[in-house]
């Protein structure tokens, strides 16, 4: 076996790599850039190798770099992880010609495969079912106005070398092809050195349903069944399952034989998945194959019990396949959700900053459900603009779908960050929705389901309860500690929602009976003490997390996607607190502000022009992502404050209309 691996990429990828080869005895060496040199994969690797500044161009996507870090340590092999250099042919080219092996397929199936364009010609001759589009490198806008128009729309704008979800956008129109061909070319390149662009047809309503296959150099080749990948915004998977809700044994095993004869064609000998976009009728469609390892790997690994990593390294290193299909078998349901610094309550646009706080859920077995935490970060890190914005990769694992939901339902409560805006709460109300519950999914359920953006979810009846109880627990222990009375009789404050409370003793708990005694909520096993930012304990038996905070008055309290003010107050507190009038929140109508913190591609304005409604006003970039920033409103530019290059903090002001 190889004696010392060097691993060409950064974050969680690159502790997840660590990780497996630790198990099996391998020493690891890790690049890193400017940005990444305080990094947990840096700190946990055997040696490391500077290569260069924070972006990816100057660092991590330069193969000469990588190459000279394994001749300067002596790393036999490459671990490429995903995105960067993962999928790029020269590169495992290089390294075979320099005598160093890629941990991955051969560049004859990368070539094949791995480019969008080239897999779409290779699959129509091998007799694999295509979604309709154009097969070829676009030239131009023009061109690429020509071509949508003689699909028809909805059509998608995609990167050849894409992946990850970036270098795509959905045109529905001549101006969505006029805005989204260049930024799509211009991500490309940034983050993939390759700027060929091809349109295809844009299913709508479709499911995003992909099976994992492994290879080695013997000729073998098996499925390790279907992950459902569905759940996405902007192109960007956010949860994903396996196996699928949708599917039956027998669309299960045709699947399969397509990704396996498909595979075979082009010799493939590592860990790679195949795409298709599937109906709700089970029909399927070959999208793309991605000859690389996927984000997505931990549930598949839940599900059959095997190490992906591992696998690829022994493939690489030329051993034969201990197993084969029949030997493979679906144990239980596993979900994941991907953990993003970002803000769900401003159109999901990134945030940047320090993890102030970064405390995970626990590892390992639960009350009926496994947690498993795939993180390349820790407290006090810092989320840089020049890469992606996944903070961790949360799964959980039971033996049925609803238990592993159930499973990530509480995972996520006792998930806890500070510093950044995080999409924790969002995550929590896709799990308590039905339409989730019921495996009813589509790749456009978050535009189905939250039409308007994410404002959270108003608490339900269950959890007013358990907004009210953690109110009056934490109303009491600051009451007692500062000296204060026991009263018993209180009005409690949820949002807009009042209800009279008396409190008593129950041993280590309290018993709360509620609107006059027609109902009692018994709380125990509290865990919490002031300047604690979670609560934990159970309410009539039921555990519960909830993510709390001192407000002016009372406190701001967060169980899943519910959050709310609440206020502990004498019944006279409660009379005279309804007679206060609402603050009026302040006029922005005639600004615009920046939605995230980034750097100004573009201001497309200056004082004095008049600007239309829609007219594009600057354009702002961070992680890789350009947003077009758009006036809502007719008028006379005032002041601008910003220009091209500039870096600006979420909440700038940018333009002020007359």
């Amino acid at each position: 076996m190889f004696s010392k691996i060097l691993i060409a990429n950064r974050g969680e990828i690159a502790v997840r790599v660590i990780k497996t080869c630790r198990r099996m005895g391998i020493k690891t060496v890790v690049v890193y850039s400017e940005a990444d040199a305080d990094s947990l994969a840096v700190e946990m690797a055997d040696e490391t190798v500077f290569i260069g500044p924070a972006p990816a161009s100057e660092s991590y996507l330069v193969a000469d770099k990588i190459i000279a870090a394994c001749r300067e340590t002596g790393a036999q092999a490459v671990h490429p992880g995903f995105g960067f250099l993962s999928e790029n042919a020269g590169f495992a080219q290089r390294c075979a010609d320099e005598g160093i092996v890629f941990i991955g397929p051969n560049p004859g199936a990368i070539r094949a495969m791995g480019d969008k364009i080239e897999s779409k010609k290779f699959a129509e001759k091998a007799g694999v079912s295509c979604v309709p589009g154009h097969i070829g490198e676009i030239d131009d806008t023009a061109h690429a106005i020509r071509i949508a128009e003689e699909i028809g729309y909805p059509v998608m704008i995609k990167a050849s070398a894409g992946g990850g979800g970036k270098g795509i956008r959905v045109a529905h129109s001549r101006q969505d092809v006029e805005e989204g061909f260049p930024a799509v070319r211009s991500e490309a390149k940034s983050s993939f050195g390759d700027d060929r662009i091809f349109i295809e047809k844009f299913i709508t309503s479709p499911r995003h349903i992909e099976i994992q296959v492994l290879g080695d150099k013997h000729g073998n080749v098996v499925h390790l069944f279907e992950r459902e990948c569905s759940i996405q915004r902007r192109n960007q998977k956010v949860i994903e399952e396996a196996p699928s809700p949708l599917l039956d044994e027998a669309t299960r095993a045709a699947m399969g034989a397509q990704a396996v004869a498909l595979a075979k064609a082009v010799n493939y000998d590592s860990a790679g998945t195949v795409e298709f976009v599937a109906g709700q009728d089970k029909s399927f469609f070959f999208l793309e194959m991605n000859t690389r390892l996927q984000v997505e790997h931990p549930v598949t690994e839940l599900i059959t019990g095997l190490d992906l990593v591992e696998q690829m390294i022994r493939s690489a290193f030329g051993e034969k396949m201990a197993f084969g299909q029949k030997d493979l078998k679906i144990n239980g349901w596993a979900i994941e959700s991907r953990i993003y610094a970002e803000d769900p309550y401003r159109k999901f646009l990134p945030s940047i900053g320090r993890l102030v706080r970064y405390d995970p859920p626990v590892e390992g077995e639960h009350d009926g459900y496994t947690v498993r935490n795939d993180a390349g970060v820790r407290e006090g890190d810092e989320i840089s603009m020049f890469y992606d914005p996944m903070i961790s990769k949360l799964c959980s694992w039971a033996p049925t779908r609803l238990a592993a939901i159930d499973g990530m339902g509480r995972a996520l409560e006792d998930f806890h960050i500070e510093g950044l805006g995080h999409n924790i709460p969002f995550l929590a109300a896709v799990m308590d929705q039905e339409r989730f519950r019921s495996g009813k999914l589509s790749t456009s359920y978050i535009a189905d389901e939250f039409p308007d953006g994410f404002a959270g979810t108003a608490p339900t009846p269950s959890q007013t309860d358990i907004l009210t109880a953690a109110g009056v627990a934490m109303h009491r222990m600051i009451t007692r500690r500062a000296g204060g009375s026991d009263r018993r009789d209180w009005v409690v404050l949820v949002g807009h929602d009042s209800r009279r409370v008396e409190i008593d003793e129950a041993g280590e708990g309290l018993s709360l009976r509620l609107e006059g005694g027609d109902r009692t909520l018994t709380l125990d096993d509290i865990d919490w003490r002031p300047g604690k930012p979670l609560l934990r304990g159970r309410l009539n038996g039921a555990a519960f997390t909830v993510s709390v905070a001192t407000a002016a008055e009372g406190f701001v309290i967060r169980h899943r996607a519910a959050r709310a003010k609440v206020l502990v107050l004498s019944p006279r507190s409660a009379e005279l607190h309804g007679k206060l009038p609402e603050r009026a929140p302040a006029d922005t109508s005639k600004m615009i502000i920046s939605p995230m913190p980034g750097l100004v591609v573009s201001m497309d304005v200056v004082v004095g022009q008049t600007v239309r409604e829609g007219e594009v006003v600057c354009v702002i970039e961070a992680m890789k992502m350009q947003n077009i920033i758009r006036a809502e409103r007719e008028g006379v530019v005032k002041t601008v404050s910003a220009k091209g290059g500039d870096s600006v903090a979420a909440d700038e002001v940018l333009v002020e209309f007359g």
